[in-house]
């Protein structure tokens, strides 16, 4: 009898556990029916245009579908398409020292994004995603800290925009 609960409760932990893994699974976190994305260049129409941005940009948005997801990149014709603008590449003042310097400063990047399922419009979203870099006032944003700042404000803008497009949160 002791033996019969634990099997019980193996069988509900696996159970459980299998049946978020199918709702929540990384592989792809989505219902939407397609086999092929493709994102298109995104302009920077930025006040402060940033060399390389918009590459680097659409690369990481490539990369982090492929990684989420089952569907094939393609360079046109996809079943699902991402485009739009970056819109904001600010440097700004976030706290000051008693001598009215930066103590820390902000990078913080937008992005309007519009996603188009050519199968289901009713999937299609347009919508503006925003993130930011916090880092030292007396830093420079060159080399290293800005190779670190652009890849952890990616991080998140990817991650909001497969949330708000493909999974649906």
């Amino acid at each position: 009898m002791k033996h019969l609960k634990y099997i019980i409760l193996v069988c509900l932990t696996i159970s459980t556990i299998y049946s978020c893994k199918i709702q929540y699974g990384l592989t792809q976190p989505t219902s939407i029916d397609a086999d092929s994305f493709q994102v298109n260049s995104f302009e920077n129409t930025a006040l402060l245009v940033e060399p390389g941005l918009t590459r680097d940009f659409k690369l990481a948005l490539e990369d982090y579908v492929q990684d989420q997801t089952n569907y094939s990149l393609v360079t046109n014709n996809g079943d699902l398409i991402f485009e739009g603008e970056i819109t904001d590449y600010r440097i700004s003042p976030t706290t000051s020292t008693s001598s009215n310097t930066a103590a820390q400063n902000r990078l913080t990047i937008s992005v309007r994004v519009r996603f188009i399922n050519t199968n289901n419009a009713e999937d299609d979203v347009e919508q503006t995603f925003s993130f930011f870099y916090d880092y030292d006032g007396t830093a420079q944003l060159t080399g290293t800290l800005k190779t670190t700042a652009h890849e952890e404000i990616f991080d998140r803008l990817t991650q909001d925009i497969i949330n708000a497009t493909l999974a649906k949160w």
